[in-house]
């Protein structure tokens, strides 16, 4: 017998509008019964597990043990200005300049993740 993961959970001081971020972010719709003011919130990804926000009292105040990697379809870099546009904010530069490594980014409430090349970047870069 084995654990199916049902979802990743993240704690937030506003789950809506945290939620309604990350649903840009993927592309990926919230649940439709999902309203302003919910304490609990959830975007649907199309596999795996659900992205699900609880809004909890106190503040983020230290680095995330747990984060999540997201690979775009477009190149890093367009993606990185893409989620810098969407309101994430940039924290680390982890990029080689040979084109490989990763950038770190942060969304609205301060959670860090990383954006990583693309799998067409990948394969220019491997030998």
């Amino acid at each position: 017998m084995v654990s199916v993961v049902q979802n990743v959970a993240i704690d937030c001081a506003d789950a809506y509008e945290l939620a309604r971020f990350w649903s840009e972010v993927t592309g990926c719709p919230m649940h439709p019964e999902d309203r302003p003011g919910d304490e609990e919130t959830q975007v649907l990804l199309p596999e795996g597990p659900l992205l699900h926000f609880n809004q909890v009292p106190e503040p983020k105040t230290i680095k995330n043990r747990l984060h999540l990697c997201l690979r775009p379809e477009t190149s890093r870099e367009e993606e990185v200005d893409r989620l810098l546009r969407l309101g994430a904010t940039f924290v680390a530069d982890r990029r080689g300049p040979e084109g490989t490594g990763w950038a770190v980014l942060a969304d609205p409430e301060g959670n860090e993740f990383c954006i990583l090349r693309s799998e067409s970047e990948r394969a220019a870069t491997t030998p």
